[in-house]
């Protein structure tokens, strides 16, 4: 079974690639309840406003959207309230360690379904300083201008 097919895309935080160097990436399930998981199948998760933080040993995401599921009345919970992130304990000791030194965060990439599970891909990140983000909007228009050019080059 090849990798697409076993992996559904959710929700993805183009802007957390803008904003931020991805140093590592970690993949975490997410403690939902029932009429979440509903919603989140259907297609309704947002992570863009999304962040990380660790408390107490524990791994939480703050401020992750997933709107109520529509046939869910009173078993809905609140959209923007606190999730646990489970990950293993020397994954959560690692990231705090790297959190405690300066300019590191922890921000949620993906939201993805994989073998009926919902996970989430979060990532330590380096904040990039203003010229660091025009360099790299550069660097894409000279890539993107670059193909558009070998593309044309084949034709008469």
């Amino acid at each position: 079974m090849s990798k697409t097919s076993e992996q559904k895309l959710i929700a993805n935080n183009k802007k957390a690639y803008h904003d931020f160097f991805i140093e590592e990436t970690y993949e975490a399930g997410i403690a939902l309840f029932g009429t979440e998981v509903k919603s989140v199948r259907m297609g309704k998760c947002s992570i863009k406003e999304a962040y990380v933080q660790i408390e107490n040993k524990e791994v939480f995401i703050n401020g992750m959207n997933i709107s109520p599921y529509e046939k869910g009345n009173i078993f809905n919970k609140d959209p923007l309230r606190k999730r646990k992130l489970l990950l293993h304990d020397y994954e959560i000791n690692k990231l705090e360690a790297e959190v405690m030194k300066k300019g590191y965060t922890i921000v949620p990439l993906t939201v993805y379904l994989k073998k009926g599970l919902v996970k989430c891909s979060i990532g330590l990140a380096r904040g990039k300083k203003l010229y660091d983000k025009r360099d790299s909007i550069a660097k894409k228009d000279m890539q993107r201008e670059a193909q558009r050019e070998f593309k044309e080059g084949g034709r008469y």
